[in-house]
């Protein structure tokens, strides 16, 4: 099974990431976590990607495929995966179709977080992870039980890219960019689910888009083991 978590940047995807990982006992790849793996590492690569990150740029389709290419290579990735925060470009889709297609693998399921523009605003400028557990707090909505600190007891970071006029660069090159992938993937492949609910409400009802989908993998499973 693949699983694209799509929506914008605050929508919630790094909530529910690990939620449905856990659920589904698949690898996550969330491609934030991999670029910044790569700025910490100071990698030329990496060098590139924190200037553009600190404009609320995209970084260059070539260099997202050559990531995403390199984890679904691995092993663990062989039956299937989750992604969080990739395809961003059309280019980037048709790239994942084809690798998908090459490797045998099914169709992706597109679960669309939707949530209101005044809203991202405030989620992001709040926004604190922590680098180690990879947990996201908001210092106005979700906050640590000790200000400053995960509750894993490592310090927060504030993103660079969760400035405010760095956050509104980064919903405008979304809707200008990202919104045609929707498009490209279309209703057969893509669940819009409203963002703006308690985090519970809205894994239930990932669950709910998932389930039919991870009944039918497991059939197939158990027909090719019997």
């Amino acid at each position: 099974m693949i699983v694209l978590l799509f929506g914008p940047p605050g929508c919630g995807k790094g909530t529910q990431s690990p939620r449905i990982q856990d659920w589904l006992n698949i690898p996550l790849i969330a491609t934030g976590d991999m670029l910044r793996q790569e700025i910490r590492a100071r990698t030329r690569l990496g060098r590139g990607i924190d200037e553009v990150l600190a404009t609320g740029g995209y970084v260059g389709d070539s260099q997202m495929n050559r990531l995403l290419l390199r984890r679904t290579s691995q092993p663990d990735c062989s039956s299937g995966y989750l992604i969080d925060g990739y395809p961003r470009t059309v280019a980037q889709a048709i790239f994942l179709e084809r690798l998908r297609e090459k490797r045998g693998l099914p169709s992706p399921i597109v679960i669309h977080l939707r949530v209101a523009e005044d809203m991202l605003l405030t989620r992001l400028s709040g926004r604190r992870q922590c680098a180690e557990c990879k947990r996201v707090h908001n210092i106005y909505t979700n906050p640590p039980r000790r200000e400053g600190l995960c509750d894993c007891g490592v310090p927060l970071e504030e993103r660079n890219d969760d400035r405010p006029e760095v956050v509104r660069a980064r919903l405008q090159l979304y809707a200008e960019q990202t919104n045609p992938v929707l498009d490209y993937y279309g209703s057969r492949h893509c669940h819009t689910l409203d963002g703006m609910r308690h985090p519970d409400d809205v894994f239930g009802e990932i669950q709910s888009v998932l389930e039919p989908h991870l009944v039918r993998v497991r059939a197939r499973h158990n027909r090719v083991n019997r």
